[in-house]
């Protein structure tokens, strides 16, 4: 079956998404003071962190490592099982369903931001849309029925 273009789009955001949570990720993991971002320390008052490295690694392996081996995945078609094991959309491949968490990840890791630290960012914007659009074009129905198991 043809990859329809909104998959395309999907792939392209999840890579998107993919690059920008290594970049951040390594940043805050490699110098958790957040200089290498220029993000204040003062940021941090509110949580329960006493430096970036936590929330570094969190976007290191959550928004980075896992959405580029989704992107792999979706582009490749590679014959793994062992994903399934935390798919609950049995209906559909583990691909369809992981972009959906991300999707869903992203937005939540948003909104736990805002509520941590305070909005007032643009990127908290971008981002908070980037985890909205991928949920909708995941949940298109050209995408649902590229994935959906002819089982």
């Amino acid at each position: 079956m043809k990859k329809p273009f909104l998959l395309y789009l999907l792939i392209f955001l999840i890579f998107f998404q993919a690059l920008s949570g290594l970049a951040g990720g390594f940043a805050l993991t490699l110098w958790p003071s957040g200089k290498a971002l220029q993000m204040p320390f003062s940021m941090l008052i509110n949580t329960p962190f006493n430096n970036f490295l936590i929330p570094g690694l969190i976007l290191l392996f959550l928004l980075g490592v896992f959405p580029i081996l989704l992107g792999y995945a979706m582009l490749k078609e590679p014959n793994w099982n062992w994903p399934n094991k935390l798919n609950v959309y049995k209906k559909y491949h583990f691909q369809w369903a992981y972009a959906l968490y991300l999707g869903l990840i992203v937005i939540l890791w948003i909104d736990i931001q805002i509520f941590m630290i305070g909005c007032g960012n643009i990127l908290q914007f971008i981002y908070g849309l980037l985890g909205t659009i991928i949920v909708i074009v995941a949940l298109s129905p050209q995408v649902m029925n590229y994935y959906e198991n002819s089982d």
